[in-house]
């Protein structure tokens, strides 16, 4: 921790001995109650979480306070959420969360204390150095309601031996992918193209193609809009990707694990996924293909290369919390540039822009997916599935064309009966 980090927190720390002494001259049933200088957190299983753990002692020292931790698996943690906030609990200061799993259900329902006047009355701190996108993400009626800890966005994975080999340069644009892998599939070395084709799991990486057609999930007046020219042209797009020069019988229940399987031993060229997996592709202990993988920004449709950029987690406060002032201080320091420096060496991509523009702060990520990753932060749209509370519904609803699109089927019935059943989501949400 910096001088200028432990300064800040001492300060926090002398602020609540203030409390105290003011509630205990007070006397009577009158007195003020100091914060407890307990903070009770819960965290996911997480690298992220594990390495924040190792420096807990340094922040306890300095700033006195205690950190309870509860750490769970995601779906115990989702369980915890839906019991104890729904109950109002006070159990619970700090809590990680998905911004866009969970994100807009927990805003609806209150359960976010608003951080906005201590995110940006913070100027050491600083709010203007988040991507705008990830925290466009955890912005909430122009609240802040949770500072992003670990991003990520979709970016091309490709074979630089199969490439050379077969003279082709690296896509720039869709059109271009399409073509490279239908060479490189007619080669008959391997399959051009893999990506995940589970009607709910390949949602957000077919967000990237949709996005970039010029597409999105609802319109300006927030109506369902996935049967537009554009979402159709990225429909089909990813269907015959995948249907044409992808693996011989590919399954439609595929997400990231057996996606990512196939271009690991060998068996496609290029493969379109979140960037925060790509040691999956570069560790040799579970790639066969380590030392010839390449990394590019997703390439570019009509309207440009608009992968997304969001915030997989964030840390934020919970309403009915009495320590919302300490809670805060743990986020201040979590989130500083110092622990998303130290966080992003380690391999945990994180929000801040001046951590990615340091040499420091790229220095184990591979130079192309640096590179990658900081010019697709400057165009990341801020979701990459329907912004929604009941988000398992929306992805179902707009991930079937995905499937149908890939099966060959008929896919200007899909996208109408999935833009029925996605208004209905939407609808449903504003009674």
């Amino acid at each position: 921790m910096t001088n200028f980090s432990r300064r800040t927190l001492l300060a926090g720390t002398g602020a609540i001995a203030l409390v105290a002494a003011a509630g205990c001259s007070a006397g009577g049933g009158g007195a003020a109650q100091a914060p407890s200088t307990t903070v009770r957190i819960t965290l996911a299983n997480h690298v992220w979480t594990e390495n924040v753990k190792k420096a807990i002692p340094e922040f306890e020292k300095a700033t006195g306070l205690k950190l309870e931790i509860t750490q769970l698996a995601e779906d115990q943690l989702s369980d915890q959420y839906n019991v104890k906030l729904n109950a109002g609990t006070s159990e619970i200061d700090v809590m990680m969360y998905r911004p866009l799993q969970e994100g807009r259900l927990f805003a609806q329902n209150k359960y976010f204390a608003d951080l906005t006047e201590k995110a940006k009355g913070d100027a050491a701190w600083n709010v203007g150095d988040f991507q705008a996108s990830p925290m466009s993400a955890t912005t909430h009626n122009g609240q802040i309601v949770g500072i992003p800890i670990i991003t990520e966005r979709e970016v091309l994975y490709y074979r630089k031996d199969v490439l050379s080999k077969l003279g082709i340069e690296v896509p720039k644009t869709l059109d271009e992918l399409k073509a490279a892998a239908k060479k490189i599939k007619e080669a008959g070395e391997m399959s051009g193209f893999v990506a995940r084709t589970g009607k709910s799991p390949a949602v957000t990486q077919f967000s990237s193609f949709l996005f970039s057609m010029g597409g999105d999930f609802v319109d300006a007046a927030g109506k369902a809009s996935v049967n537009t020219d554009a979402a159709k042209q990225a429909y089909a797009l990813y269907g015959e990707l995948i249907r044409e020069y992808g693996p011989a019988n590919v399954s439609t229940d595929m997400s990231w694990p057996e996606a990512m399987a196939v271009f690991t031993q060998g068996q496609a060229a290029f493969y379109t996924e979140a960037d925060s997996l790509y040691k999956n592709a570069t560790d040799p202990a579970k790639s066969k293909v380590s030392d010839t993988v390449g990394f590019a920004q997703f390439p570019a449709g009509p309207g440009g290369s608009k992968p997304y950029n969001i915030p997989s987690w964030a840390l934020g406060v919970n309403a009915a919390s009495t320590n919302v002032e300490n809670a805060w201080k743990f986020i201040q320091w979590a989130t500083s540039k110092e622990q998303v420096a130290a966080q992003q060496k380690s391999g945990i991509p994180g929000a801040r822009s001046s951590v990615w523009e340091s040499a420091d702060g790229i220095s184990s990520y591979p130079t192309d997916l640096a590179k990658a990753i900081t010019d697709s932060a400057k165009v990341g749209v801020d979701h990459d599935r329907p912004v929604v509370a009941q988000v398992v519904k929306a992805r179902e609803a707009v991930g079937q064309p995905i499937v149908d699109s890939i099966k060959g089927g008929d896919l200007s019935a899909s996208v109408e009966t999935a833009q029925k059943a996605f208004q209905a989501v939407l609808d449903a949400e504003k009674k």
